[in-house]
Formats: C-alpha cells, structure tokens, sequence
C-alpha cells in the first residue's frame, strides 16, 4: 500500500512539474474575438485600428502583421485653379504595420490584440494619374478609400495561424474573413 501510494505522488509531483511548460495545441479566437476593423478619418487620411481576441495560444511571443491598401479619386486642377472631377483611382499603399506582443502579454494563453494603421493619399499627383484632361492639370483634394484589410497572426513569430482579409471599399467597422 505504502508503495502505490508513494508511486501516486512521485507521479503528481513529476507531472505538476512538468505542466507549465506544456504548449497550448489549438489557437482560436474567443467568442465575439474575431478581428474587427474599425475605419476613421476623412479626405486624404484613413486610420484602420483592428482588435482580435485569442485564446489557445503557447508561451512564445506572437507577431501580427496588418496590411492596408486603398484609393484615392482627386480633383484635377488647371495652372489658373480651376478644378474638375478627375476620372481615375489611384492606388494608395500599401502600408505594413507589423506589432510583436511578448509571451508574457499571454496570460493563461489568452491574448487581446490591436493594431492600428494609418493610410495616407499623397496630396497632389500628376494629371495623367488623377486622369485629368491634359498633363497641364494636377491632381489635387483626394478622397481616400480604404479597399484592403489583411490581418496575419503568427505564433512563434514566422509561423502563421491565421490569416484574416477583407476586400471591397468600406468604411465603419468591418468584421474580417479568417
């Protein structure tokens, strides 16, 4: 009896040493922990400020890598400063904000995330861009769209376990498509 009994705590002890350093095996998001992309701003600035959060994940630090594109529709502009609707979009981005969050920002392998990233249309380009009638005119006063959201969440850093996106021309909150 006095053997089995010491064998069961030897077996406790040795297995509550060796708990912690077990690696969490499924990464999800919580309930409602989806990525969410908020979009604020005006004319020829938009800030995209996306929040995630996980549960499941290991004891490593976790990168996630944001990356925004949009377009931007001007006035053209001619040498006596009279304007007129330009015709073209003008791609604009993209722009990569990648944030590392160390292991121990994880508490208990949960981990709330967000990343914001700023999205700006150059103030003036050529007329042939804004599509304007000759390349005497400028392309001035842009209006910018955000058109491209992708979201990649890597755990170890490198290795990525999702990969979120959204496409189209949008404004307000977007939920993202992992």
């Amino acid at each position: 009896m006095r053997r089995i009994v010491l064998l069961l705590i030897t077996l406790l002890f040795v297995s509550a040493l060796s708990a912690p350093t077990a690696m969490a095996a499924s990464p999800h998001f919580k309930k409602n922990g989806e990525p969410a992309c908020t979009i604020s701003g005006t004319g020829a600035t938009q800030t995209v400020t996306c929040n995630a959060t996980l549960a499941g994940l290991g004891n490593e630090d976790v990168r996630v890598i944001q990356t925004v594109s949009g377009t931007a529709v001007y006035q053209c502009q001619n040498q006596g400063g009279n304007t007129a609707a330009g015709q073209n979009k003008v791609l604009v981005g993209p722009v990569v904000t990648p944030v590392i969050f160390p292991a121990s920002a994880i508490k208990n392998g949960n981990l709330t995330v967000s990343v914001s990233t700023t999205l700006t249309a150059p103030a003036t380009v050529t007329g042939a861009e804004a599509g304007c009638p000759n390349p005497n005119w400028t392309g001035v006063n842009p209006v910018l769209t955000v058109t491209s959201i992708q979201f990649v969440i890597e755990q170890p850093v490198g290795t990525p376990i999702f990969n979120c996106s959204a496409t189209d021309p949008f404004s307000g909150t977007i939920r993202l498509t992992c």
